[in-house]
């Protein structure tokens, strides 16, 4: 039930990406003249809007290329546009899998192939990247978070341990938080949120530990706790990630006409559509079939390109699930799902779809694989509780 967009993952290196780059840089701070005054021009961003060819830069700076990518990759988060992600690496192009090439524009590469799900991909170029440049605190933070989606609990606490040798304390312990909440300490974390909350009064990094703080208690089963986090984040900064999750957390306990109301404002990518389609079908709402005939065209315009539809085994899984009523097809994308990512949505639509397909030898196998690799979370107790009746 989580976001695309794409994963807690995602949401970590947006934030860290441009956090450790404002930490880096010293900034300019420019005030207008008067009220009318343009300062930026932000592009106009659609999904129908023909992207823009990128030709290969008449010389290869490093910087500036840093300095794009970063923007590419801004707008590729903030809008479910994945056409930034190939302009964002357009960019790179030039040091693309250079075995030298500046560790910083190493990790940038490794979060272009994070955000298309090329997750083994991203691990080998960031351990390649910190091993020469051990000290790189947006390397770190980057590998924490694939390590976290895979299940991978304790080297994610190594990689934030290294985060804080690097010099970024509150990161480091948002960090640890983060990856011992999903070890089932749900309550200290809680405690450790809020403490870092009273440390900051930026509302950028408010509104993100107050996301983390939201997932940490719809984790631990404080539903009350978790809407008012998620609340509140969205009040300070609203971002696609929280949104989505948001609407999942909504969805999930029968608020629908409130997740509408969440996702109506959103950018229309396929993560967005399937939750309109699911929140339209449960209303009664009959535009829910034509969404799922848009699904079901991007399916199909996917694979015309080449594209490798296993990498969004996810979305497909819970369109199989909540629209087309079809548990067997759920269950069989939600396996290949796991063997990509491990975060709890990827647990739990395989135990739903296992449930509903009354596979009970699926139920028990995720059932285990979810024992084994420590992860502890309210939703998946009550899936794994119903499904054993």
């Amino acid at each position: 039930m989580k976001p695309e967009t794409r994963g807690r993952c995602a949401k970590w290196i947006a934030w860290a990406l441009a956090a450790l780059q404002a930490s880096a840089f010293a900034v300019s701070v420019v005030s207008p003249g008067r009220d009318d005054e343009v300062l930026e021009v932000l592009p106009a961003v659609t999904l129908s809007r023909p992207a823009r060819i990128i030709s290969a830069p008449r010389i290869a700076n490093p910087q500036a290329a840093a300095i794009q990518a970063r923007k590419d990759i801004r707008v590729a988060r903030q809008t479910g546009d994945t056409r930034y992600w190939g302009r964002a690496q357009a960019e790179l192009g030039p040091w693309w899998d250079h075995p030298d090439a500046p560790a910083d524009l190493a990790i940038l590469q490794a979060t272009v192939q994070q955000g298309r799900h090329e997750f083994e991909a991203s691990r080998k170029v960031l351990t390649a990247a910190l091993a020469r440049s051990p000290g790189d605190a947006q390397g770190w933070l980057n590998l924490a978070a694939l390590e976290r989606l895979s299940a991978r609990y304790a080297q994610s606490l190594h990689a934030c341990d290294a985060v804080a040798r690097a010099g970024q304390a509150l990161y480091a312990q948002a960090c640890r938080l983060e990856t011992q909440s999903l070890q089932g300490q749900q309550a200290a974390a809680a405690q450790g949120f809020q403490s870092l909350l009273t440390q900051t009064v930026n509302d950028d990094q408010r509104s993100w530990l107050l996301s983390l703080l939201a997932e940490s208690q719809e984790r631990a089963g404080r539903d009350t706790a978790a809407a008012d986090a998620y609340t509140r984040s969205l009040a300070l900064d609203p971002d696609l990630y929280t949104s989505i999750a948001f609407s999942d957390f909504l969805l999930r306990t029968g608020k629908t006409q409130q997740a509408q109301r969440i996702l109506e404002p959103l950018p229309e990518t396929d993560a967005v559509l399937l939750r309109r389609a699911s929140a339209w079908r449960r209303l009664g709402d009959a535009r829910w079939t034509e969404m799922r005939s848009t699904l079901r065209e991007r399916a199909a315009a996917l694979v015309r390109r080449g594209d490798d539809p296993t990498l969004h085994a996810r979305e497909l899984a819970l369109t199989s699930l909540w629209l087309d009523d079809d548990p067997v097809a759920a269950l069989r994308l939600s396996r290949r799902n796991l063997q990509l990512q491990r975060e709890p949505v990827d647990w739990w639509v395989a135990l739903q779809s296992a449930r509903l397909a009354k596979d009970t030898a699926a139920m028990n196998e995720v059932s285990s694989a979810i024992d084994a690799a420590g992860l502890v979370d309210a939703r998946l107790a009550t899936a794994q509780q119903i499904g054993s009746r």
